[in-house]
């Protein structure tokens, strides 16, 4: 095809044809040594060398050299890895095989060409190859396979190793209850404190459902600096959250945030969580505040190489084992500590705004779309300002300060928000706005005593396959064939019925049970609405259900001897409506 193409005829003077478009087979090195150098760099370079490489580019500093092997379809070609900074690596190999591994190396950055039986695996890229003049620097005695990665294209495993132990958790019961830096606050506005999580916290102030339209028509303002928050540095920060992580974090730009998952090796989930990209080697993690100290050990575990994270290779390790991990809630961490406090509705942006900033900070607030974040000083408070939140609302913030001025940021908020109509909400309005909004909580629409997955909590969207390698992945794929249900959202068809609760039985038109509640409140138009497990073909929008409302365990009397004024439970007509309501 080359050979026709320079034969035809053409009325330009065409230039060079190859790289940057593509390299040829044949090319051969500029340089006249018996070795060739090629040039390795990009945003997700760290991450594509760890999957491309057989050595454990891990082990490397700045500088450093180590001996490692590429696979191509045309064999394995031998060589050293040189980490030179930064994003930037080296490959120095044998002259003879330039063309081959130019060829293959950019092939893979580009993303389609397959190099696994799995032809959905693809790399992250792009990443730029150029050919430089021959480098050698340092070298480190390690293995150039190394037999404890998880993932390496051209991977086998050897004979197997001792395997490392599984994850267990055992919940500690504490009848302390932990308190939040804004207690006193919520005690002085006369909120109705409740435990939750090992937290004591406000459910309400005035009611669940005046909270819950105040949300919806204007703004609430949500204490939820009991939620964990870690953050997750340096070079290998990507690698190791994209191993612990079913969504791309590699994807994320500064200023970028994505929903994701910890899932164990059986692809059962450990929790959901929000990752937000706040530098170029620097990641928040927000974790539910009832898992906080689960994920705070699973992540460390992991991190230190500690447990099973691959079903298939029991002994091998996650990617990213260099990153740090720190909790941002830890009095350690000085000034850098953060806790959330969530600030959601239409108004939002108005209220954030009326506590003023420099008009640079205005610009980029303004400009946030959802699910970005910036850093800001607002009122004179530093913040980390993400547009994300858990009530579905459009325009709503969630703003990470230090706990040291975390009540003097809700006192200003209130005082400015109050003639917009800015209310404190508790967590019933919570509960009742992600509710009503189709959002999935931790042990109601996954995990818990269903066993939720992903999928079956309607968020497999979330969990990105082309990924080679993440905890669960392989565990996942075996799941979601034999996957019969899906989380749906439902209303009931009238007014002042009972509340439905987590396991309450959900029957077809004929009786038969189909499914199971996983959660219920009230809705902005004063209807029970709630969230069920139905099976794949009764989980359809306007499918008629019945729902038996805190079904009693012990049974009653047989039909055939119910005499008159004897009282039977009856289940409540409801219907399947959009999971995803818009709102806003």
């Amino acid at each position: 095809m080359r050979a026709l193409a320079e034969k035809a005829g053409t009325d330009l003077t065409p230039g060079k044809h190859g790289y940057p478009h593509f390299f040829y087979a044949d090319d051969q090195p500029e340089h006249a040594t018996d070795k060739a150098t090629l040039e390795i760099q990009g945003k997700a370079v760290h991450s594509f060398v760890n999957y491309v490489f057989s050595s454990n580019t891990e082990r490397l500093s700045p500088g450093q050299g180590q001996k490692s092997s590429l696979w191509t379809p045309q064999g394995t070609v031998e060589g050293n890895l040189y980490w030179v900074e930064g994003n930037v690596y080296r490959f120095t190999f044998a002259r003879e095989k330039f063309g081959l591994v130019a060829t293959w190396l950019r092939d893979l950055s580009d993303g389609y060409v397959a190099f696994d039986a799995d032809v959905t695996r693809r790399l992250p890229g792009p990443i730029l190859v150029t050919e430089v003049p021959v480098y050698e620097a340092q070298l480190v005695d390690t293995p150039a396979v190394e037999e404890a990665k998880p993932y390496f294209i051209g991977s086998f495993a050897t004979s197997a190793k001792p395997a490392l132990p599984d994850f267990v958790w055992e919940e500690k019961e504490s009848q302390e209850l932990k308190r939040t830096p804004l207690n006193a606050v919520h005690k002085q506005m006369g909120a109705k404190m409740v435990p939750f999580a090992g937290w004591e916290m406000p459910v309400q102030y005035t009611s669940v459902a005046e909270e819950h339209l105040a949300t919806r028509k204007a703004a609430g303002l949500f204490d939820v600096s009991h939620m964990g928050v870690y953050q997750v540095e340096g070079p290998q920060a990507c690698a190791f959250l994209d191993s612990v992580c079913g969504n791309d974090i590699a994807a994320l730009e500064v200023g970028e945030s994505c929903y994701t998952h910890f899932l164990d090796p059986e692809a059962n989930v450990i929790d959901d969580t929000l990752v937000y990209r706040r530098g170029e080697e620097k990641y928040l993690v927000v974790v539910n505040a009832s898992n906080d100290d689960k994920d705070w050990a699973w992540l460390n575990a992991v991190l230190q190489g500690t447990v099973k994270v691959d079903r298939e290779k029991p002994w091998v390790r996650a990617f990213g084992q260099g990153a740090r991990l720190r909790n941002l809630r830890d009095p350690k961490e000085g000034k850098d500590m953060r806790i959330d406090i969530a600030l959601q509705g239409p108004r939002s942006r108005d209220i954030l705004l009326a506590l003023g900033c420099s008009p640079e900070d205005r610009k980029r607030i303004m400009a946030l779309k959802r699910t970005e974040l910036c850093e800001a000083t607002v009122g004179g408070f530093d913040l980390v300002v993400s547009r994300t939140g858990y009530t579905g609302e459009k325009m709503a913030f969630e703003l990470f300060v230090h706990p040291d001025q975390a009540v003097d940021l809700w006192n200003a908020l209130l005082k400015a928000g109050e003639p917009m109509g800015l209310k404190a909400c508790g967590l019933g309005a919570r509960d009742s706005l992600r509710t009503e909004a189709g959002l999935p909580l931790y042990g109601h629409e996954m995990g818990g005593q269903l066993n939720l997955g992903v999928a079956e909590a309607g968020f497999g969207s979330y969990v990105k396959l082309y990924k080679p390698w993440f905890i669960g992945r392989n565990a996942y794929i075996e799941r979601e064939k034999q996957r019969k249900g899906v989380v749906v959202r439902f209303r009931f068809n009238e007014k002042g019925v009972r509340l439905a609760h987590l396991g309450d039985p959900v029957v077809d038109q004929k009786g038969r049970v189909i499914g199971t509640v996983t959660s219920c409140s009230i809705d902005s138009e004063g209807y029970l609405t709630g969230q069920a497990f139905l099976e794949l073909k009764s989980a359809v929008e306007g499918t008629p259900i019945w729902i038996y409302q805190s079904a009693p365990k012990a049974a009653g009397k047989a039909p055939a001897e119910l005499t008159i004024g004897d009282r039977v439970t009856l289940p409540t007509p409801a219907v399947v409506i959009s999971r995803f309501p818009k709102l806003g």
